[in-house]
């Protein structure tokens, strides 16, 4: 092998050998770390519990027949606006046999005495145009005609309830006919025509005819847990999202918190209640399930950061702020209210002010 040839080998295993030395230097080396920052801006702090629940009408009546008996005729439908006094449904009555039987014999009876009573008035009456009779007498026998005449009416107008539901003194009052109570919207039917129905008496609530009610007064009726109750209190502002109403939330005003607590599911829960604040002309349909943001607390456009640029030294706030180009520096701040999320600053730092998030560090 020729000198050339020698030297040309020996340049190359060198400049391996250098390569290779200079490729794991490399390798060794760190690469720099570089932090990404962000600015304070103003924005609203919202601090706010939960609470599941339903919107209801606040005023919401079931309306029940007066007498027994069949649905003759229905005159509404769920949908429909009603006013007080509207006409909801005609019962029919079925009338009880014996009742019935017990009420005709008692007509028969207040007949049989007044004929009675006439005759006895009449001739006491011919024997007072006589002289025969003092006055005193005759009185009382024209007090007996007069009792068996009421008591003919009052036999007439209990056979007439009996088979009616109304009597012929009674003008336009009449039980078979069934009128809402309330104006409204009527939101359930649950008898059909033909079916028996109940009145409302001591042993039971008596058949629903139709539910009416106020669909321009809504109220959310919702839970909250014992850990959350304490902090609410009447007055309190909630912001109501509706499921089915999709991109819209309602405003409303905490009325009502229970005063004892039920347990489901292993937790103690309290029942609020809240007035909602409709707008004009908007409508929310009856059971709407809803989720309730209580307002604790609000700051509106106050200074504030993401609590992830947050740090900590033994309980004192802090975060780093840049000074130059990757360079940062310690600056302890005093916070305020809280969402989670955000987090108020009182002082410390400023909206121009750069600070570092501790969790972007990359390598370059």
């Amino acid at each position: 092998m020729n000198r050339g040839w020698i030297i040309f080998i020996l340049i190359i295993a060198i400049g391996a050998v250098a390569g290779t030395g200079y490729f794991l230097y490399s390798k060794g080396q760190e690469a720099p770390i570089v932090y990404q920052t962000e600015q304070p801006e103003y924005r609203d702090i919202i601090k706010k519990t939960v609470a599941t629940g339903a919107v209801n009408p606040r005023k919401e009546v079931e309306i029940k027949p007066q007498v027994s008996g069949l649905v003759e005729k229905l005159y509404t439908e769920a949908g429909k606006k009603v006013k007080k006094g509207d006409l909801i449904a005609k019962v029919a009555i079925i009338p009880d046999m014996v009742s019935l039987n017990n009420a005709e014999n008692r007509l028969n009876r207040a007949k049989i005495n007044l004929k009675n009573a006439k005759r006895e008035f009449d001739r006491n009456k011919s024997l007072l145009d006589e002289g025969v009779i003092p006055d005193a007498t005759y009185q009382q026998f024209a007090l007996d005609y007069q009792n068996a005449q009421e008591e003919v009416k009052a036999a007439q107008d209990n056979l007439d309830l009996i088979r009616k539901g109304s009597t012929s003194r009674s003008g336009n009052a009449n039980n078979t006919m069934v009128r809402s109570t309330i104006e409204g919207m009527v939101l359930d039917v649950p008898v059909e025509e033909g079916r028996s129905v109940i009145e409302a008496n001591t042993f039971n609530d008596g058949t629903t005819l139709a539910t009416v009610a106020n669909m321009g007064e809504m109220i959310f009726e919702g839970k909250v847990d014992e850990s959350e109750v304490g902090k609410l209190k009447t007055g309190m502002d909630l912001l109501l999202t509706i499921g089915a109403i999709d991109e819209e939330t309602f405003d409303a005003t905490l009325e009502h918190i229970s005063p004892k607590g039920v347990e489901e599911n292993g937790a103690i829960q309290f029942e609020i209640r809240a007035s909602v604040n409709l707008k004009e002309n908007q409508f929310i349909r009856a059971g709407y399930s809803a989720n309730a943001d209580i307002v604790l607390e609000r700051k509106d456009s106050t200074l504030a950061i993401s609590e992830k640029l947050l740090q900590f030294d033994d309980g004192q706030p802090f975060v780093e702020i840049e000074t130059g180009p990757q360079q940062f520096e310690r600056k302890e701040v005093e916070t305020g209210l809280s969402d989670g999320i955000y987090i108020e600053i009182l002082s410390g730092i400023d909206s121009d002010t750069k600070i570092k998030d501790p969790n972007s560090g990359e390598n370059n």
